[in-house]
């Protein structure tokens, strides 16, 4: 399960170390730990990190697969965790350790800022090639955060993107080696941990306000 540790002023949000898929539980603990950094009275920034070969798998499909008639509750759940990633009133940056797919690519493009392993992993929205067209909210909210070519080339062909490939389409802001991730992530975000919170959640709500209103709706 995820879990939150502080370095030297940064909030270093820890998905896991498994496929880090949106289950509710796992969805119930993100928010717990947003809460805690949110509330602390101290400057905060947050960096979002999996372990070993995943940062998040996106949808937990198996859940679904038992739990069919809780489909539209279940979306509206993940929807509202990547609207309030996209307006946290803290800086907030993805340190994409690993494969990022689907939804978990989509908490990755929530973030201010992204940044990912050069040498491992993979960042893809598959919807095309799985059969499952994106919301109207989730569209939005790639949409707001990418060119309108790199919003193409990433939803309408399922293709996988390396680390530099993905930063060289804009997917990403840079990259790093393994050993420097975490480092390279935490120093892009801890200047600007002492941002007003609510200027800055309010800058993020107003930037975002159409994607935020699409993923609000069911």
């Amino acid at each position: 399960m995820p879990e939150l540790r502080q370095e030297d002023g940064v909030f270093v949000l820890d998905l896991g170390d498994g496929e880090n898929r949106f289950s509710p539980d796992w969805m119930k603990s993100v928010h717990s730990l947003l809460d805690t950094v949110v509330d602390h009275p101290g400057p905060a920034a947050l960096v979002t990190v999996g372990q070993g070969k995943f940062f998040s798998n996106g949808l937990a499909l198996e859940w679904l697969a038992g739990h069919g008639d809780q489909l539209m509750p279940y979306v509206a759940d993940v929807q509202a965790l990547l609207a309030r990633m996209l307006t946290l009133p803290v800086p907030t940056i993805a340190a994409i350790n690993g494969h990022a797919f689907g939804a978990g690519a989509m908490l990755a493009i929530a973030h201010d800022f992204r940044i990912m392993r050069a040498d491992r992993g993979y960042f893809c929205f598959p919807e095309v090639d799985i059969h499952i067209p994106f919301s109207a909210g989730m569209a939005a909210l790639i949409q707001a955060k990418l060119t309108p070519a790199a919003a193409v080339a990433s939803m309408t062909t399922g293709r996988r993107f390396g680390g530099v490939e993905a930063r060289d389409l804009a997917l990403v802001d840079e990259v790093a080696d393994e050993a420097g991730l975490l480092k390279a992530a935490a120093e892009r975000v801890r200047p600007l941990a002492g941002k007003d919170r609510p200027t800055l959640g309010t800058i993020k709500s107003t930037m975002y306000a159409t994607a935020v209103t699409a993923l609000s709706t069911r």
